[in-house]
């Protein structure tokens, strides 16, 4: 009867991760309460999850990345990236490995912050399309996730699961003789194949996605306009005109996101941004004279900025908490001091109708906002700027300090080598004395903390417990077994990627991790062979989500800036795990003998 509900709670699990319709952690609690109320589960093997040493590792892994972002070391490095050299091949491989690098001791989403700016730039520098950077530069942050113990939780799901079972985790460096193979696989196709197999989506706008001049029109408030003496607000109050004001240029000075309560005088020349509907009733209507209709974009730039108040384009992480939600019901211009110029889903450009508009994870976003709070938006909208950062270090930090963060990541990744202290204990301690050496504040280690990851994480795995316990994981690995009784062991290693490969893709690597390590454990068992190659194999498989969007939140961040449609993924991304299905298996029997 167990078994039979545990099934019953994954197959619920995975078809509302597929739908998406509920955010990932909330479908993993209810699949978690499920198992509590049917006794499967008691509340104490429930909750184990929030105490795992993987739970405990990525989330001092978060909160290390952050301060070493922080520093400033890393992006003195990135920015060499962006060279003198012409070969766009040698720029792509560049970014990869540099991208690969990071991913291997960083969050992967981490990594490819750093690089998404850098590798903007680089694209506009070249004259060339983003598309043909961007997916690149999001496989080799999956693919550096397959050298290291921290690279993605996955591994450290899989090991602490092998702890469990045969009373030894994996070495921080067990992961890498495989997994810088497969980095070197990954930058050898898409130099090779890349041209071929990414689709090239070309930009009308060099100077960056969005070209909303069309959509900016400039009046001039006149002696007679009925709008002399009233405030923005009454635009709308008075008149129930749905426009917004970006600037007024008032005897030559530019305000830059006036107030609503900005009193209009005569001769002032707004730009706002607003349909030719509403225009044409609003000249009528306000009795105000039109300037322009139409402004030029490289002209309507600079009247929308300001030393105080700048353009930027943002791409919406899956844990923004503007996701499902408009700009009016989350008061971006109250609560945040930020307005929404327009939208690009696709490379589909919306600029109309932006107080209705749903946001979904991928959206590109161009922001009006103030230039001192620039980093603290980024933050508590969870998106990713797409305009290169200046190396920028905060001022109170001594340059002798700002190695500290990546002195003591070194000495936490030698104490584990060493075997001197576990992975959660080196990493939890140097994130806690990065607080107590006040080089982040209370406030940056909670808000480094990705709470829907952790959350995610720490639910899941109670999960694949029950899914062990309830003897679930030996019924399929008995299958498998049939299976491996008239196949060689290379070819039953291979089936068992390809399994959690196409689960990766469909659910997520967090729950492929939670399901499969006791399949790959069970399977061995029946066959009477070693493990390790099996859990390995269910590593570099939990990291080769290359086929859709929806497989990783790295491919999903670079969708809308790169224009990429759903079915772009998997024309270089289902070669590339043939490839590491191919070359992997034999290379993981050779490392790790049966």
């Amino acid at each position: 009867m167990e078994q039979i509900i545990v099934f019953g709670v994954i197959v619920f699990t995975l078809i509302m991760f597929i739908i998406g319709k509920v955010r990932y952690e909330f479908t993993s609690m209810l699949g978690l309460l499920i198992l509590i109320f049917t006794g499967v589960l008691n509340a104490e093997e429930a909750l184990s999850g929030f105490s795992h040493p993987a739970v405990i590792t990525v989330t001092s892994v978060l909160v290390i990345s952050s301060s070493i972002i922080k520093s400033g070391v890393i992006e003195k490095l990135v920015v060499v990236l962006n060279g003198r050299t012409e070969s766009a091949k040698v720029k792509v491989a560049g970014l990869m490995l540099v991208t690969a690098f990071l991913s291997a001791f960083m969050n992967n989403v981490g990594a490819l912050a750093l690089i998404l700016p850098v590798a903007m730039r680089i694209a506009k520098d070249s004259k060339l399309s983003p598309s043909g950077f961007l997916m690149p530069v999001a496989f080799a942050s999956l693919l550096g996730g397959m050298v290291t113990l921290i690279g993605t939780p996955p591994n450290l799901i899989v090991s602490n699961f092998r702890n469990t079972t045969l009373g030894e985790p994996f070495g921080f460096f067990n992961f890498a003789p495989v997994g810088l193979v497969m980095v070197f696989i990954g930058v050898g196709l898409t130099l090779i194949l890349g041209s071929k197999l990414i689709p090239d989506r070309k930009s009308g706008d060099e100077d960056g996605i969005f070209n909303i001049g069309e959509y900016l029109s400039e009046i001039v408030i006149t002696k007679e306009s009925k709008m002399v003496g009233k405030t923005i607000r009454d635009f709308y109050d008075i008149y129930k005109l749905e426009i917004e004001v970006l600037s007024i240029i008032r005897n030559k000075h530019n305000i830059v996101v006036p107030h609503a309560n900005e009193v209009l005088l005569p001769g002032d020349e707004l730009i706002i941004k607003t349909d030719s509907l509403e225009l044409t009733d609003l000249i009528k209507r306000t009795e105000t004279s039109l300037k322009g209709a139409k402004l030029d974009f490289l002209e309507s730039v600079p009247l929308l900025k300001s030393d105080e108040f700048n353009l930027v384009e943002v791409v919406l992480r899956e844990d923004s908490l503007l996701i499902g939600r408009t700009a009016l019901e989350v008061k971006l211009r109250n609560r945040y001091n930020v307005n929404l110029v327009a939208v690009s889903r696709r490379g589909a450009i919306e600029v109309e109708r932006l107080k209705s508009f749903r946001f979904q994870a991928g959206d590109v976003l161009l922001l009006q906002a103030p230039v001192s709070i620039l980093q603290d938006v980024y933050r508590k909208l969870s998106c990713l700027p797409l305009a290169e950062r200046s190396v920028n270090i905060d001022t109170k930090i001594k340059r002798t300090d700002q190695y500290l963060p990546l002195t003591l990541f070194l000495i936490g990744i030698i104490l584990t080598t060493a075997g001197i202290f576990p992975v959660q204990i080196s990493f939890f301690a140097v994130a806690v004395i990065l607080v107590l050496f006040k080089f982040m504040t209370p406030r940056e280690f909670y808000d480094a903390i990705e709470w829907p990851t952790v959350l995610l994480l720490a639910t899941l795995l109670p999960l694949g417990g029950a899914f062990q316990k309830s003897g679930a994981s030996t019924t399929i690995a008995g299958i498998l077994t049939g299976l491996s009784s008239i196949l060689p062991p290379s070819i039953t290693i291979a089936i068992l990627m390809v399994i959690a490969m196409i689960m990766t893709n469909l659910i997520g690597n967090y729950a492929t991790a939670v399901l499969m390590s006791p399949i790959a454990v069970s399977l061995a068992s029946s066959m009477g062979v070693s493990s390790d190659p099996l859990l390995m194999g269910v590593c570099i498989a939990c990291s080769s989500a290359f086929l859709t969007p929806i497989g990783h939140q790295s491919n999903m961040l670079v969708m809308g800036p790169g224009g990429y449609k759903f079915t772009d993924y998997w024309r270089l991304g289902l070669p590339l795990c043939i490839l590491i299905i191919v070359i992997g298996t034999p290379l993981l029997l050779f490392l790790w003998p049966l």
